[in-house]
């Protein structure tokens, strides 16, 4: 963290910019607050060289939609988004998304800071971002946001901030000709080959990040420099220092057929089958992490605002020039001693990486040859590319008198009333030099035959006080995150890296301005070209899918491996199929299971049916649109209840077989109007219905003028057969809450009567007062529908969870606690107790047992006769929401429990947590964001997930 320069934006919509938090290769990271609330922001800001570019522009939105569908967990919610402007401004409008302020460390300067993290430490960052990588590769996409400078370390567990190419850039600049050039730091097998990614990709790199904070360094570092690419595509990675206990795992996400890589879910469960956030319980970072990440906390909470009026650079104090805290700019570097070795001899190993050392050293670009990167190869006799600016030699400034604070190494940076006021924290560990910590370098690459040697850049000071350089001992050196050293990339079968055989990489430095591509050449062309670059993706125009805004993957995970895994306890299963609802129709409103062999889907334009055997659209029949849950009208007919009649459907192709329409069996309540099904059983279903009637004024007394006639609703509770199509009983009950209809919602169905609960959302004003925050439930005779009696239970309230049993009891919500009660005498029975602050939802009655519910997200097990707790597990979800909604599979030996982040699955004897499912919703960055919840039906051995317009069939026992 350092202060704000002259030129960085003091304002961010609400948000006042108070220090630079962080800073990328396309984007600058700046701490902010909210004036009026006082809210921490960290916010992302594209450099405005960038954000003039539409390509760059339409990515950092994706990415910015892509972080929103993933907003919880271990990704900070997204609190604010830079609007566009309605009309054009004279030049780019800043580009910003700000999401809630947590203090992190990145893994590089943690890395840098206590070096590499133990085997729980590594469970935990794994398990979390793997987490993450699962809810990505759920929606068929790819993340390609994995970076050391991309996952921070929080005091609860790891947390990601970049969602795309964009975020994990190690480098990207603006090309001629509207292009916008993109460079990842962590490479692929796969890409290195030209090939397309895949969400085994975002594996390997997972593999390449553990495999780092496990070392301090990466598997593919050891070797000449220009053979790094052919080190990555064939070798084996060096994983000895890797903790013998996740050794094979790391070695299975590095492997070089994306087949063989485990799945991100895979990964989290042998990490942390508990998930990340429990096994982080009580703290996880080491003591030396865990009082950095407290100093960024103290330093952020003491932040002033700036001035709004700073002062000019020539007015400036010199605190804000030779400021311990803030570095200066890269365009006036302080001149520092060069260290750079000698070039190596050929065949030798490079020397360790200078930025990997806690030291104020000078890094040397490499020749220039390497980092060339063209678009297409150059014709013979062309002029050679033009010298990029940044690569040659400048005259180093005079040097600057030092600032006290700097001098005495405190920390304290002084004061620049026109930037930003720290706290004096006391002395900082020193930090390796930003612009260069991207990826590590050898100090000096080896150049190909007959390319000069280029000449060194000028380093740029560190943003804290360097500590006394140490002389460099064998072993791994922290501080800096090292994929592998730059590399050319090989130009044929043999990987020669000599001038002229092909596009060089060097993949840490600023890429070399590259001929305008032909504007013939193909999009294809461009992603071919992109992938050979490794990494290095040219967008130009509309081809914004080149950096993957809008393509879909295809998904690896169904792909058979070439070598078996052992089965993991806690493995997500592979899904049967994946349906997505048309996105040309309106969304579903029910989601119905017809005798384990249609998903009936009912939406305002139809209703369709999908086979659970393969997942695959059998037909759609407009008929049914604004239909209720589909219900099985004996053993060959789908039955529908739409808004004016009851259909009777084919499942074979939808066609409609019989149609009552209200008007018809209901002719004695004109204008009838159903309102929701309270429940069924077999072929019976309970509903309720109103109509409005006209209630005439009484005949007036002699003498009196007549009244007028009033409108007045009745509301009748109805039994009807829909395998004999008739109505088999009615009984008038109270009109609700306008326009008249009462939701019923029926509790138990047992063998002389029904128990039905009225939903309080349908509540007339003076019921609500009346039952003086109780809920009622009413007992009709299941032969004529006489109401029998109306009974109250303990303080259970009118929103409480109830439900019941055919032996006669009742289960109901009890403030913070599950009751039991005889259900004729209202006894209470037996009590659970509940967590503070949480409630219980519906429960859900198995045989002896009775799952539970909670919002706290427990989900549990009781006994029904005496109320003893089986078990109670958490489904790890973050935070207090609805309580999980629960089913159970065919056999009743799975427990599925879905709520609005994920889906768990328990094993219902036990508890034992089995596996975890997150989706994001739709892949389509332009898409809206998916807030709707999961929700899961089961159909024999298998249960159907879905949120919003995405269904997934898994196996279960």
């Amino acid at each position: 963290m350092e202060a704000l320069r002259q030129d960085d934006p003091r304002r961010f919509g609400r948000f006042t910019a108070l220090a630079r938090f962080h800073e990328g290769a396309s984007a600058v990271r700046y701490v902010a607050r909210d004036t009026a609330s006082g809210e921490v922001a960290l916010i992302t800001a594209a450099r405005p060289e960038l954000a003039a570019v539409p390509a760059y522009r339409r990515r950092f939105q994706a990415e910015a939609r892509t972080a929103e569908r993933l907003a919880g967990g271990w990704v900070a919610p997204p609190l604010d988004t830079g609007e566009e402007p309605e009309t054009p401004a004279d030049g780019p409008e800043p580009l910003w998304t700000a999401a809630g302020y947590v203090p992190a460390l990145p893994l590089a300067e943690a890395i840098g800071i206590a070096g590499p993290l133990d085997e729980r430490a590594l469970r935990i960052l794994g398990a979390g971002i793997a987490e993450i990588l699962s809810r990505v590769h759920a929606a068929g996409a790819v993340l390609q946001g994995l970076a050391p400078g991309t996952v921070l370390l929080a005091a609860d567990g790891p947390r990601l901030t970049a969602f795309g190419p964009l975020g994990a850039a190690a480098s990207a600049e603006a090309r001629p000709g509207g292009q916008l050039s993109v460079r990842l730091g962590y490479l692929t097998p796969e890409q290195i080959e030209g090939k397309e990614v895949s969400a085994a990709s975002d594996l390997f790199v997972l593999g390449l990040l553990l495999a780092y904070a496990a070392t301090g360094t990466t598997p593919f570092t050891e070797g000449p420099a220009e053979e790094a690419a052919r080190r990555i595509a064939g070798d084996e990675p060096e994983l000895d220092a890797v903790p013998e206990a996740l050794r094979e795992l790391i070695t299975n996400c590095l492997a070089k057929d994306p087949a063989a890589r485990p799945t991100a879910g895979t990964v989290a469960a042998e990490l942390a089958l508990e998930g990340a956030a429990g096994l982080a319980r009580g703290g996880w970072l080491p003591e030396r992490l865990a009082a950095a990440v407290a100093d960024q906390e103290a330093r952020v909470l003491a932040l002033e605002a700036p001035e709004e009026n700073p002062e000019t650079p020539e007015k400036a104090p010199a605190a804000v020039t030779a400021a311990a805290s803030a570095p200066v700019s890269a365009e006036a570097p302080e001149p520092v001693e060069d260290t750079a070795a000698p070039e190596p001899a050929e065949g030798v190993a490079a020397p360790e990486p200078e930025d990997a050392r806690p030291v104020d050293a000078a890094p040397v670009d490499a020749p220039a040859s390497p980092v060339e990167t063209s678009v297409a190869p150059a014709p013979a006799g062309s002029p050679a590319t033009e010298e990029p600016e940044d690569a040659r030699p400048v005259d180093a400034p005079a040097p600057r008198e030092p600032a006290a604070s700097a001098a005495g190494g405190d920390g304290d940076i002084g004061e620049d009333r026109g930037t930003t006021r720290f706290l004096n924290t006391g002395p900082r560990p020193p930090q390796s030099d930003r612009p260069t910590t991207q990826l590590s370098l050898p100090h000096e690459l080896v150049a190909p035959p007959g390319a000069a040697p280029s000449p060194a850049a000028q380093p740029i000071p560190p943003a804290l006080p360097a500590a006394p350089v140490a002389p460099q001992q064998p072993g791994p050196m922290y501080g800096g995150p090292a994929p592998y050293p730059a590399a050319a990339l090989p130009a044929g079968p043999a990987g020669s890296g000599v001038s002229g055989g092909g596009p060089m990489v060097s993949l840490p430095l600023p890429p070399a301005p590259a001929p305008v591509p032909d504007p013939a050449a193909s999009r294809r062309t461009l992603l071919t070209i992109a992938a050979a670059a490794v990494g290095g993706l040219i967008v130009g125009g509309g081809s914004v899918a080149a950096l993957g805004s809008g393509d879909t993957a295809v998904a690896t995970d169904d792909k058979p491996a070439p070598k078996p895994h052992r089965t993991l306890p806690g493995q997500p299963p592979e899904p049967r199929w994946i349906y997505t609802h048309p996105a040309s129709e309106s969304s579903p409103l029910t989601t119905a299971v017809w005798r384990d062999k249609l998903l009936v889907v009912t939406s305002e334009s139809q209703a369709s049916a999908v086979d659970l055997r393969t997942g695959k659209r059998l037909w759609q029949r407009a008929d049914g649109a604004k239909g209720q849950a589909a219900l099985a009208a004996g053993a060959d007919l789908v039955f529908v209840a739409s808004p004016s009649e009851f259909l009777w459907l084919s499942p074979k192709n939808g066609k409609v077989v019989h149609r009552v329409r209200y008007t018809d069996a209901f002719g004695d309540l004109p204008g009838l109007a159903v309102g929701p099904l309270a429940g069924n059983s077999g072929p019976v279903i309970w509903f309720t219905g109103s109509h409005t009637v006209t209630v005439k004024a009484p005949k007036p007394k002699k003498g009196k003028k007549k009244g007028k006639d009033k409108e007045a609703v009745q509301a009748h509770f109805f039994a009807y057969d829909i395998v004999q199509r008739k109505e088999l009983w009615r009984t008038p009950v109270p009109a609700g809450r306008a326009p008249g209809t009462p939701a019923y919602r029926v509790v138990v169905d047992r063998s002389a009567d029904v128990l039905v609960r009225q939903d309080a959302v349908s509540l007339t004003a003076a019921e609500v007062k009346a039952a003086k925050g109780k809920g009622s439930i009413r007992s009709f005779d299941q032969k004529t529908g006489k109401l029998l009696w109306i009974k109250q239970y303990a303080a259970a309230s009118p929103e409480a969870a109830t439900g019941g049993d055919e032996d006669g009891t009742l289960y109901a919500a009890v403030g913070k606690d599950l009751q039991a009660f005889e259900t004729d005498t209202t006894k209470p029975l037996w009590r659970v107790e509940g967590s503070d602050g949480s409630v219980f939802g519906t429960p859900l009655v198995a045989g002896p047992l009775i799952h539970t519910t909670e919002r706290s997200q427990l989900v549990g097990a009781v006994e029904r006769e005496s109320g003893r707790l089986v078990w109670r597990r958490s489904t790890e979800v973050p935070g207090t929401g609805n309580a999980p909604s629960l089913a159970l599979s065919g056999s009743e030996k799975t427990l599925i429990a879905a709520d609005a982040v994920q889906v768990t699955a328990f094993s219902a004897a036990d508890g034992e947590r089995l596996w975890k499912f997150q989706d994001i919703g739709s892949a389509d960055p332009k898409g809206a964001t998916v807030s709707a919840s999961y929700r899961a039906l089961t159909a024999g051995e298998t249960v159907v997930v879905q949120r919003d317009r995405a269904f997934y069939a898994f196996p279960v026992a």
